[in-house]
């Protein structure tokens, strides 16, 4: 088979033009999360939840987050372990939550999940009880009645239950009905998941790798295990070489020899264009970090700071704030990581213009 070889420009137009970052925008809600595959279902929402910041990204003012409500509540869509799902995708999960925790030799942390789930077995068929008699409910509204505590270094502190839960929705048991705010609604996953086919888990995994590298354009074939969504692609596409760059690639050939025709958006800090900080680095030579966790005092760019896409290059971050209770959208920077030039600038400004608008608030200061 034929080595693709690649100048870093071209994998970087490539991965831009997969995530449906180029020109023109597409159009619908739906072909937009089957082609991105999923949603990251965070809630943060310094300027707005991520989900809806990455469909606002591709269809611009346009979508509207009730939108992506009604698709939810259609079951269309279907939020799956903190990530927003196609619902014709649930059948390629199956296997996995049929297996769970997982096949052949287990990691150390994947053992202690079983083993904590068979320790508290009781408070699991207790919650069980419970949502089959009066689902969808809460998680604080569900019994804890676990004998052996979640040990957490802080962020999962007595929280059994929560963690119950999704460990509960990882073996296919439980499900997300909906929200309440930001809450998360369970019930029985057999109420919510549709009567779907079972793919076989080796053809599944293929199925996901091929879906996933067609997401991303251009992938690693292998990288660390990531907790939920891997971001390697393991034989799918065609082998590539970058400029530059080791590592053995792998590229979608349906991206070969296609024009690019770029514009500028501002991104969610988990937008999958960046979320592998590795290979962000990598091909778009772009320094990050999301700085929500570290002090004030040790951000530079800001806590919710937007990655600044112009063309096939990541340019800068907007650091801002929606204060829906001042009705404004804050715009406290807008770091250059190049010299922007007047029509960056101008390009920059419309987009944060926009921003503001589609969230229906004013700027807090006129735009250069």
């Amino acid at each position: 088979m034929v080595v693709h070889e690649l100048t870093r420009a071209e994998a970087r137009r490539i991965a831009v033009r997969a995530q449906l970052l180029d020109r023109p925008r597409p159009s619908s809600l739906l072909d937009v999360v089957r082609q991105l595959t999923m949603l990251q279902a965070d809630q943060t929402a310094a300027v707005a939840p991520s989900a809806e910041l990455v469909l606002w990204s591709r269809l611009g003012d346009a979508f509207r987050p009730a939108d992506l409500a009604a698709a939810l509540g259609d079951q269309a869509l279907l939020e799956l372990q903190g990530m927003i799902r196609p619902a014709a995708d649930l059948s390629l999960y199956r296997a996995d939550m049929a297996d769970w925790p997982g096949r052949g030799e287990l990691p150390e942390w994947h053992e202690y999940r079983r083993d904590w789930v068979e320790a508290n077995r009781g408070c699991r068929l207790d919650i069980m009880r419970r949502l089959r008699s009066d689902g969808p409910l809460p998680a604080r509204e569900l019994p804890d009645t676990c004998e052996l505590r979640w040990p957490s270094s802080g962020w999962s502190n007595d929280r059994n239950v929560l963690k119950m839960l999704e460990l509960m929705e990882a073996r296919g048991e439980v499900a997300v009905a909906g929200r309440d705010g930001r809450e998360r609604l369970w019930d029985l996953a057999e109420r919510i998941f549709p009567d779907d086919r079972v793919v076989e888990a080796g053809e599944a995994a293929r199925i996901r790798g091929e879906r996933r590298l067609r997401s991303l354009g251009v992938a690693r074939s292998s990288s660390a295990q990531q907790a939920v969504e891997p971001v390697d692609v393991a034989e799918a596409g065609e082998p590539a070489v970058i400029e530059g760059l080791r590592g053995r690639w792998r590229v979608d050939p349906a991206q070969l020899g296609r024009s690019f025709s770029g514009r500028t958006a501002l991104l969610s800090p988990l937008d999958r264009l960046v979320f592998d900080r590795k290979r962000m680095t990598e091909l778009f030579e772009f320094e990050y970090q999301l700085e929500m966790y570290k002090p004030v005092a040790k951000r530079r760019w800001g806590y919710w700071a937007m990655p600044i896409l112009h063309g096939d290059r990541l340019v800068g971050k907007l650091d801002a704030t929606a204060d829906r209770r001042a009705g404004v959208l804050r715009v406290d920077a807008v770091h250059q990581d190049v010299p922007f030039t007047k029509a960056m600038t101008a390009a920059v400004d419309r987009e944060i213009a926009g921003l503001a608008a589609w969230l229906e608030l004013n700027l807090d200061r006129p735009l250069d």
